[in-house]
């Protein structure tokens, strides 16, 4: 598989990452270790260096599993992992509250280096912005940790144009982590310019708009209970009947392409800057080798072009977050 540089720094990983939350939380209950151990070494075997992970994802058990399934591959992948979060006691021990101070974070990266069974963290996103700690003193913490060899690249995630400078001027940084598909076009206007202008990789989380995008979803699929996208307005029923519409455009495109619409998807977000690296997530083989296919799709300008100008003509219905996850978003 091809490589793409994410930000000025030298961070080099595969055109297509490997989304890893899924296989642990979110989208259903914990998937078998033993069988996304297989699927992450089948991932690596087929050309795959980038892997994403969180704390809260689990919590900590995806860290575990992405610690436990690539050691063997050490010198081979580049592991991503997030802080800032932390259990919410007015929530019931949920992780549903924000802590990026210093001391949090260096906590954070020392447990996370434990579990990930590093050395040092290839990339450490701030997962989301907290309002209650400036940004200048989170990048100046994680700065710290990559003097101490403890990271090697800083991130960001969801958040807004005005903050990626803020910290970018304290400490570089190499790549933002925000939603971004033909499902979610938002950050084409918010944050690329500034993200071109700073030399500062895309990283798209959801590249297939939560699994909508590969027409595997319709307004009569059950979720299983807890399955996030219970909770966020555009999976409703009735945003998923009109929003098919948008699906069936990447169809019709895909049959041109002799490709599926999943591959158009990614192959569009390729296509779109050599600086986006998508990171589509899956727990099935068949799932992974199709995600894959998408970097051998090529896309021309006009083909871009065609595919934005009639999907633009779709009016998608729904929020893509419910309020409690909004307000966290383009801080």
């Amino acid at each position: 598989m091809q490589k793409r540089k994410l930000g000025t720094g030298g961070l080099e990983v595969s055109a297509l990452g490997f989304g890893c939350m899924g296989m642990s939380f979110g989208y259903g209950p914990p998937k078998d270790t033993k069988e996304m151990t297989s699927l992450l070494h089948a991932a690596v075997e087929r050309g795959v260096t980038f892997f994403d992970t969180a704390e809260v994802y689990g919590p900590l058990l995806n860290e575990e599993l992405v610690g436990e399934a690539l050691a063997p591959f050490r010198d081979r992948v580049v592991i991503a992992t997030k802080f800032g979060w932390e259990a919410n006691p007015d929530d019931g021990g949920k992780w549903s509250a924000l802590n990026s101070r210093p001391k949090h974070i260096k906590q954070v990266a020392e447990a996370s280096l434990k579990r990930l069974k590093v050395d040092a963290i290839d990339l450490f996103y701030q997962h989301r912005v907290d309002l209650n700690v400036p940004i200048e003193e989170v990048a100046g913490a994680v700065k710290e940790l990559i003097q101490e060899g403890k990271v090697k690249h800083f991130g960001l995630s969801e958040a807004s144009a005005k903050t990626i400078r803020r910290a970018h001027a304290v400490q570089p940084v190499a790549a933002l982590q925000s939603e971004y598909s033909l499902f979610w076009r938002e950050p084409e206007n918010t944050v690329m310019p500034t993200l071109e202008e700073l030399g500062i990789g895309f990283v798209p989380f959801s590249p297939l708009g939560k699994g909508f995008l590969t027409g595997k979803i319709d307004a009569e699929t059950k979720f299983d209970t807890t399955d996030f996208r219970n909770t966020v307005p555009r999976f409703s029923e009735d945003n998923r009947k009109n929003n098919q519409a948008l699906v069936d455009v990447i169809t019709a495109f895909a049959k041109q392409k002799k490709a599926t619409p999943a591959q158009i998807a990614l192959a569009w977000l390729l296509a779109k800057k050599p600086w986006i690296v998508p990171i589509p997530g899956t727990t099935k083989l068949s799932r992974l080798e199709e995600n894959l296919g998408g970097a051998s799709v090529e896309l021309t300008p006009k083909d871009v072009q065609a595919l934005e100008d009639a999907s633009s003509q779709v009016k998608l219905e729904g929020a893509r977050y419910s309020p409690f996850h909004q307000q966290f978003v383009g801080r």
